[in-house]
């Protein structure tokens, strides 16, 4: 009896054990992709860079450990270039960074005056990752929502639908996939199961929409500045030439009637009415000194024009001068060893 007990109590854990095993394996086949990034995160060693941009852009549990799974690069060289080489779309003109072969590249922007576009950049990036690591089912269901979402928000928001016109050509489900990214980042006022959804991968997701509104009011607010004098330099422009027109007849006609009273002073037709003389020449001294005004003034306004004209040129150089940071195509070669000559 005790030998039976026994081996059925040993069939009995046997079975349990391989349950279990089996339990096990349905669990990590599951959670394989968390599984994945726990490892991978728990051996990546970020730089110090990478360290301080995870902290300034204050990551969910989930957000953080997906952030350092996919081995986050900033890199201000070509090796940028390199890596973000297989991007088929870029933001407004340039590639800021890319998530390409599970890894998050960024372009390392230092300039202090687009503070927040690295912010932005990586989270953008890291709600790729998050996409990319939905189930099937999930992601079907979002990519519905997204696109019906994107349809409402699109009609009362042309900048929206301006910013994702980069991605019209895309499938339905690539577009969805860039508005996750984009209405994560860049959009305040969100429905509250798309804030719930990004709740998952940020602790804060206002902060990241802040660091958008900040290094965009910079170009913005160029704009803003750049429109307003180009306006004015038009309507400045056009006074001026309608002015100086008008203030060239004027002389024009000053110039031929003063003639003519000299003419007429010279063949002594005044001589019997020296009134009418003082008169007449009385009248031109003061049609002489209103156009002497008229011509100071438009030259005042001339200057006003170049000087309008001289920060409209500074604010064109300012912007492109910020341009050019967001170039990567710019960024130096990537540093290597070079050999001391013997």
């Amino acid at each position: 009896m005790a030998v039976s007990a026994r081996r059925i109590f040993t069939r009995v854990l046997a079975t349990i054990l391989l349950v279990a095993v089996i339990a096990a394996a349905v669990v990590a086949f599951i959670f394989r992709q968390d599984l994945r990034d726990h490892i991978a995160a728990s051996q990546f060693e970020p730089t110090d860079e990478v360290v301080a941009l995870t902290e300034r852009i204050d990551l969910a549990p989930r957000g953080h450990r997906v952030f350092w799974a996919t081995r986050p690069t900033l890199d201000a060289s070509q090796t940028f270039n390199e890596q973000c080489a297989q991007v088929d779309h870029i933001e407004e003109g340039h590639v800021l960074g890319c998530y390409v072969g599970g890894q998050i590249h960024l372009f390392y922007i230092t300039d202090e005056r687009l503070n927040g576009i690295i912010e932005v950049t990586a989270v953008h990036e890291l709600l790729h990752a998050g996409f990319a690591r939905l189930g099937d089912e999930q992601r079907a269901t979002l990519v519905a929502r997204l696109n019906e979402l994107y349809a409402e928000l699109s009609e009362a928001d042309p900048v929206l639908e301006e910013r994702m016109q980069v991605y019209q050509g895309l499938s339905k489900t690539a577009f969805a996939n860039e508005l996750h990214s984009v209405l994560g980042t860049e959009v305040r006022e969100l429905p509250l199961w798309l804030e719930e959804h990004y709740a998952t991968w940020l602790e804060d997701r206002t902060l990241i929409v802040d660091y958008f509104d900040d290094y965009r009011s910079v170009f913005d607010d160029l704009k803003r500045q750049a429109d307003a004098l180009q306006n004015e330099l038009a309507a400045l422009r056009a006074d001026v030439e309608q002015r100086t027109a008008a203030y060239e007849a004027d002389v024009e006609r000053y110039n031929s009637e003063w003639a003519d009273f000299l003419r007429r002073n010279e063949a002594f037709e005044f001589s019997g009415n020296p009134d009418e003389f003082y008169r007449l020449r009385d009248d031109f001294y003061d049609r002489r000194a209103v156009l002497g005004q008229e011509r100071e003034q438009l030259n005042a306004d001339i200057a006003r024009y170049e000087e309008l004209r001289t920060q409209l040129m500074a604010l064109s150089e300012l912007n492109h001068e910020l341009t050019q940071q967001l170039d990567s195509e710019l960024a130096p070669p990537a540093a290597s060893l070079v050999e001391e000559v013997a």
